[in-house]
């Protein structure tokens, strides 16, 4: 088929099929027009056979069969849907593809800046005037060897033709490997309207695209300055589709929204979804609670002074070996779009923020961008987070509380957005837990990281004769394949994410006054229940769970589709929050609630007994002298009420803490 019958067969098939779409094209001022590879092959199916073997061509036939139209600016012809057949992976691509188009997906991982490219440059002839035009067709700035006159040398540049351009990292998303495959990368290079400020969107790092692009082979220069008998790969982009990723990307049709505005009405609603979260875990009632809260998320906002309150709720789930806490997590980053799973020893700090790399196309350093920046939008699991090393952890801080991340490094100064919720998974300091220590001497995390979870759930996993007898029967049957049709989600979880896309678009919740008074109610009987111990009162709530029980209620709220907070949902809230401050910060020797054992590792009766040794060395120093017997404060402590275990722990304590040292044995001194 030659060139003209392909233009003319383009022309008939753009005249009855796509007239009133290219037309719109024109209208609108765009620049390319879309096709769809099946409405082709149904037309011509030879045409579009010749299209995956000879791209080039017949791309050029199509773009010149829209200058028959009489249109003024030139029409890029953009293609998608294309069959399975042109559907490749990147590890598969081989030189038997090259000059072939193909759909690729993939995760965009780096981004150059858009910069001009040259396509077409104009030489003029100083002896006789002629105009030779060049095509610029790869990397090196092409001039006219001879001119038709004979000379040969130097011509004069008259024109040039620039395009925009601009080159992209694709890596192969996670769920296309097999086994200990590495995922494999490949240069991408997009052109004109692609790089459009509205396409550019499209192809930020973290999002998952599908190209559609051209294989092409890339000379490799020496630097002897010959030319390398081997070739590097790249593709010539000609269209770009945004893969289904954040909640905010999915399309729910009006047949959908009727089904989940009938499924909100339903009084159990949230028993329902609370049952589909995870149902092939047993248990975990209140957990499996938080998780559904977690997805729909509380509403992020934006101060008239310029401050964000943040909408994503961070849970932390602790607990023993086997307590299925890695299922939850990879049952929930199954149901969210744009969930990014990492495990404890596999992060560096690096690879969960960001880092900087020399950028060997442009021979600059370029930013990439770790795992809960690509996770912007989305949901961060973290496995085995205990495992990680203490650098890689700090990372952390300013990502789940200002949900940025803050780069300056070899004359890089970034600040990269990363609002994504963290799930975390992570075991006690020893293994398992100790009934006989509480629960916060054993979170073997930093007290200002574990202060960032508005949830922490401790899941025990104690022997109880008729609850193993029916977690057994429930698991055993499971694998036996009997219990199967119970196990199926009551919403599947296709619907699932539909619902909590719908919400998170649509519905924006707004306190009510009913809801506030409860909330405040909560605070302000929990802050007045602190024991007093010493002189040092104890903060058993503080303003980060204030914020997190708000995000909660709207969290609800958003679960039933109201633009309301209602008291409803305000108690769902102060019962989640409840239920784990009464787990992890209870003050054994006072038995009331105090958030200071998890924010900052030290309750307020071990602060008060503190500050009264403190006042026992100070009384014995002016006494005394600089050595100071210890006998001499255990003594004095007794007679206060301290008792010796108590007051050697806390000069341990003040020693380690560099207050005191010790210059010979049963003697302290302060520094």
């Amino acid at each position: 088929m030659d060139t003209a019958d392909q233009i003319d067969l383009f022309f008939e098939f753009i005249d009855t099929e796509l007239k009133a779409k290219l037309l719109e094209v024109a209208r609108k001022d765009d620049s390319s027009l879309n096709i769809d590879f099946v409405k082709l092959a149904k037309y011509n199916p030879a045409l579009a056979d010749l299209l995956l073997e000879q791209p080039e061509d017949v791309i050029k036939a199509a773009e010149l069969s829209i200058a028959r139209f009489d249109i003024a600016k030139k029409i890029n012809v953009r293609f998608y849907n294309l069959p399975s057949s042109a559907k490749i992976h990147i590890k598969d691509i081989r030189s038997k593809h090259i000059d072939k188009i193909f759909s690729i997906v993939g995760v965009v991982r780096q981004k150059t800046d858009v910069r001009p490219q040259v396509t077409e440059a104009k030489f003029e002839c100083p002896s006789c005037g002629n105009i030779i035009p060049i095509l610029q067709m790869d990397h090196q700035f092409h001039t006219p060897s001879k001119c038709s006159c004979g000379r040969k040398g130097k011509f004069n540049l008259k024109s040039k033709e620039l395009i925009d351009a601009q080159k992209i990292v694709l890596e192969e998303s996670a769920e296309d490997l097999e086994g200990g495959e590495q995922p494999k990368r490949m240069n991408f290079i997009l052109k004109r309207d692609l790089v459009s400020p509205f396409n550019e969107k499209k192809t930020n790092p973290g999002t998952k695209v599908q190209v559609v692009g051209i294989v092409k082979e890339v000379p490799i220069h020496l630097r002897t300055g010959g030319q390398s008998t081997r070739f590097e790969l790249m593709i010539d982009a000609n269209n770009t589709v945004r893969v289904e990723e954040d909640f905010g990307d999915i399309s729910v049709n009006p047949q959908e929204v009727v089904e989940i505005k009938e499924l909100s009405r339903n009084p159990n609603v949230f028993e329902m979804l609370k049952r589909s979260i995870a149902p092939s875990v047993y248990g975990h009632d209140r957990v499996k609670e938080a998780l559904v809260l977690q997805l729909f998320g509380g509403v992020r906002k934006i101060r008239t002074d310029g401050v964000i309150t943040r909408g994503d709720t961070h849970i932390l789930l602790i607990g023993d070996p086997g307590a299925a806490k890695s299922q939850m997590l990879k049952r929930i980053s199954l149901v969210a779009p744009k969930a990014r799973y990492v495990s404890g020893k596999g992060v560096t700090g690096a690879g969960l923020t960001a880092s900087v790399i020399r950028d060997e196309f442009t021979g600059g350093w370029s930013l990439e961008a770790g795992a809960i920046v690509l996770a912007n939008k989305g949901y961060l699991m973290i496995d085995e987070m205990d495992k990680m090393h203490k650098e890689d952890r700090d990372a952390m801080h300013e990502a789940m509380e200002q949900q940025t991340v803050s780069i300056s490094k070899a004359n890089i100064q970034a600040t990269l957005r990363a609002e994504a919720s963290v799930l975390a998974a992570a075991n006690p300091k020893f293994g398992r837990f100790d009934p006989y220590m509480t629960i916060a001497e054993q979170i073997d995390l930093p007290p200002t990281l574990i202060n960032r979870f508005d949830l922490i759930f401790p899941i025990k996993d104690l022997p109880d004769k008729t609850r193993d007898k029916e977690m057994s029967g429930f698991i055993l049957k499971l694998h036996q394949g009997k219990e199967q049709d119970k196990v199926i989600a009551e919403v599947d979880t296709k619907l699932l994410r539909k619902y909590i896309a719908y919400s998170r678009q649509n519905i924006f919740p707004k306190l009510t006054d009913e809801a506030v008074d409860e909330i405040q109610k909560y605070y302000l009987k929990m802050r007045g229940s602190g024991s007093d111990t010493g002189g040092v009162k104890s903060v058993p709530i503080t303003a980060r769970q204030l914020e997190a029980l708000v995000r909660l209620a709207e969290s609800s709220a958003r679960l039933r589709l109201s633009a309301v907070v209602s008291i409803d949902d305000a108690r769902i809230a102060v019962g989640l929050i409840q239920h784990c401050l009464s787990e992890i910060a209870i003050d054994r020797e006072t038995g009331k609630i105090d958030i200071d054992k998890i924010s900052s590792g030290i309750t307020a009766s071990e602060r008060g007994k503190i500050i009264g040794v403190k006042e026992i060395i100070n009384e014995l120093e002016a006494k005394i002298g600089r050595f100071i017997p210890i006998d001499d404060i255990i003594k004095e402590a007794e007679a206060r009420g301290i008792n010796t275990a108590k007051v050697e722990d806390t000069i341990e304590k003040l020693k380690r803490s560099g207050d005191i040292f010790e210059p010979k044995r049963g003697f302290i001194s302060k520094l």
